[in-house]
């Protein structure tokens, strides 16, 4: 017990005089102005936007090692890293998937010393299985990504991708000679959709080369090809694009049943669908005017149309095949206060999963509308259900903060879920409690939010706390198992993960009350879930930890420069941080209807009144920040993060310590292996809990 003290002790007086210690690298400042609706901005480090410049490489190297010298001699950072090994190394496997014609089943499973998961096979039930593609043989910066079986297994499509970037390039695997035929595809970010019935071919999905259209726009132009199986890739047609919107998405994919082919185009939530019979080439709407979200299913000649046109929360129209056309839509699933999140038609019926205050509820209706019973869970939590139409399999999975994950196979007779697989590792949550709370936001919007702590927690005011939030994209944050999470219950910290608005927990205008011009309301509900806790004798601001990563690492930054007396440390992850200039690079143009864009008047003035590198001010007391980011992360480009580390180290240079990691071979989910997720998680999870004073046992 001794001994731990003088541990702690030892810390606390480390990183109590770490601010007089700390000598960042040297970063020259070169202003670059720029008038932006009669405004003059001053951009001092817009020279490190440009990560292939050797100068921004040496200086990367050096905010590294800086990092290092710090991360490497946390006492906490060892001890994750044998705990992080303990909980995610373990033989795992996900569930069989059975080919929609034929006996032949696919399995993907990953061994308790693999870096990777790959996939095994076998011809039927009886047979045993046999590994088809093992990535794990591969370079340790490839991934497997974007596979997809023909429909009777004989053919497999598989994509690798190298380092993170999301840029497969697709193969096919005549599966049971294990052959890789000659066939390759066109363009980048190349992924199958669907096969042809026959196997004479399938569409795919892909991107431009770098030549084909204007330098900087190869991230849009996505178009849908279609291979046939034999031929050469330059023989591909482009059967289904957009000639004058590159920001324009496409997909393309056959029915379960064969006959019907559906496509998809939209731009951020907004779409048109239009389908073809496999014996005709006439397209025939369905969905048309850009009008609202939709999507189809065809089952037995009848289209389940799920839209949220004049219906926030999610609504399902009815049709026939024969009768497309909106004025012959029915009303199938009405508007209900809950926010519809998908429907399935699976083994004959339709599945309805919805959210309710964040967690799953499950109804179950047959095709003619006849509600018939919800499907039970052991308790608040999170799940999904999956199969096809016309095949008996109900999977179903479930997980809960305290409830690691499971899954079923539901027995639909008897209204039963049986166990398929538990989660592999014991792990004792007997300790730890989840309840769901409410607090009012700046507008005095109420706000739903999940705490997980032990359940003799104390509020003295004294625990310490990770914040998190996302708060964009109509994504929401809902209940799910998570070990790191249990790391850090263990060190007797407390989890806050509140439904804020931009999320999707709630529906369409839950969604769009965090976009654009109200984008501070998220910002709000974050702050005021921190005060609540605060007020609320859960914690205090010298124990309270932030973090987020992509549009929550936007979140971070935007609360660590508005209330920075408020937290104590932030974790902010692959974020977009220069909110002038993030549509200039990369697929950023994508978002814009989410932020909008500062070259029109009016939304350039609410970005920049919240953009976080620009409200930097100098001689401000901020946290302690970690910004990490990936190297070749194709969505968030790293000059956000280096250009916030320059600037927040130059406004508080004596203050905490503000560091940098750009990992190299990762993207935008992190490395590419399990040791290097396990690194990463151990240098973010040591670098808060160091600074809020915690230890691991």
């Amino acid at each position: 017990m001794m001994k731990k003290i003088l541990i702690l002790i030892f810390m606390i007086y480390v990183f109590s005089n770490v601010s007089a210690q700390l000598k960042y690298p040297e970063t020259p400042k070169i202003a670059v102005k720029d008038t932006l609706h009669d405004i003059v901005i001053t951009d001092n480090y817009r020279w490190l936007e440009d990560g292939k410049n050797p100068e921004v490489i040496k200086w990367e190297k050096e905010q590294e090692k800086f990092s290092r010298s710090i991360l490497d001699i946390l006492s906490q950072r060892e001890k994750l890293i044998k705990r992080f090994n303990e909980l995610w190394r373990y033989d795992d496997v996900g569930r069989p998937s059975k080919v929609l014609n034929g006996e032949r089943i696919f399995l993907w499973e990953k061994r308790k010393d693999d870096e990777k998961w790959r996939v095994l096979t076998k011809e039927n039930e009886d047979a045993e299985f046999e590994v088809l593609i093992d990535p794990n043989d591969w370079d340790a910066t490839e991934t497997l990504s974007g596979t997809s079986s023909s429909r009777d297994g004989k053919y497999y499509a598989f994509g690798k991708a190298v380092a993170g970037n999301e840029n497969p390039f697709v193969r096919i695997m005549e599966v049971e000679t294990k052959r890789i035929l000659p066939d390759t595809l066109r363009g980048r970010k190349q992924y199958v959709t669907s096969w042809l019935p026959d196997n004479s071919g399938f569409y795919y999905s892909a991107n431009p080369l770098k030549n084909e259209v204007p330098a900087g726009e190869e991230n849009y132009w996505r178009s849908i090809y279609f291979h046939e199986l034999g031929t050469s890739a330059n023989e591909d047609e482009k059967i289904y694009y957009s000639e004058d919107k590159k920001e324009m998405s496409h997909s393309v994919w056959i029915t379960e049943c064969g006959k019907y082919t559906i496509f998809y185009r939209g731009i951020f939530h907004e779409n048109e669908i239009y389908f073809k019979r496999s014996d005709n080439e006439i397209m025939i709407p369905v969905a048309t005017g850009f009008d609202a979200s939709y999507s189809v299913d065809i089952v037995n000649d009848k289209i389940l149309i799920k839209t949220d046109k004049d219906a926030p929360n999610g609504k399902v129209y009815i049709t026939d095949v024969y009768h497309p056309q909106r004025e012959f839509w029915q009303e199938f699933l009405p508007e209900q206060k809950d926010r519809l999140y998908y429907i399935s038609t699976i083994a004959g019926h339709v599945y309805a999963v919805y959210q309710h205050n964040a967690y799953t509820v499950i109804k179950i209706y047959s095709l003619e509308s006849n509600y018939i019973r919800d499907l039970s869970f052991p308790t608040l939590g999170t799940g999904y259900v999956s199969g096809y139409w016309s095949q008996d399999d109900i999977w179903v999975s479930f997980s809960s903060f305290t409830y690691p994950s499971v899954t079923y196979k539901y027995d639909f007779e008897h209204d039963k879920l049986n166990i398929y697989k538990e989660f592999p590792l014991d792990i004792d949550v007997e300790n730890f409690t989840s309840e769901q709370v409410w607090y009012n936001s700046k507008d005095d919007t109420p706000i739903s939010m999940f705490l997980v702590h032990r359940k003799d927690l104390k509020k003295d005011g004294n625990n310490p706390v990770k914040l998190s939030g996302y708060g964009g994209f109509n994504h929401s944050q809902i209940p799910y198992f998570s070990t790191s999470n249990i790391v850090w219950l263990e060190a007797g910290g407390m989890i806050a993960i509140p439904n804020l608005r931009g999320g999707g927990e709630y529906g369409e205008k839950w969604h769009e009350a965090g976009m654009k011009g109200n984008k501070q309301n998220v910002f709000d509900d974050f702050i005021a879930a921190a005060e609540w806790l605060i007020k609320n004798k859960y914690t205090n601001p010298e124990k309270l930890a932030i973090s987020g990563g992509s549009n929550g690492g936007l979140l971070v930054g935007a609360v660590t420069v508005q209330r920075p007396e408020l937290f104590k440390v932030v974790s902010c992850g692959v974020p977009l941080l220069d909110m002038i200039r993030y549509h200039k690079f990369g697929p950023a143009r994508f978002w814009i209807d989410e932020y909008g864009s500062a070259e029109d008047p009016q939304q350039f003035e609410y970005l920049y009144k919240y953009s976080p590198y620009h409200n930097v001010i100098n001689g401000t007391y901020y946290p302690a920040i970690l910004i990490s980011a990936g190297e070749n992360d194709a969505r968030v480009d790293p000059l956000h993060s280096r250009k916030m580390v320059a600037r927040m180290q130059e406004a508080n240079p004596n203050g905490e310590p503000i560091l940098l990691l750009i990992k190299k071979d990762s993207g935008h989910g992190g490395g590419t292996t399990l040791s290097m997720q396990i690194e990463k998680a151990a240098d973010t999870w040591a670098f808060l809990m160091n600074i809020l004073g915690m230890n691991l046992e």
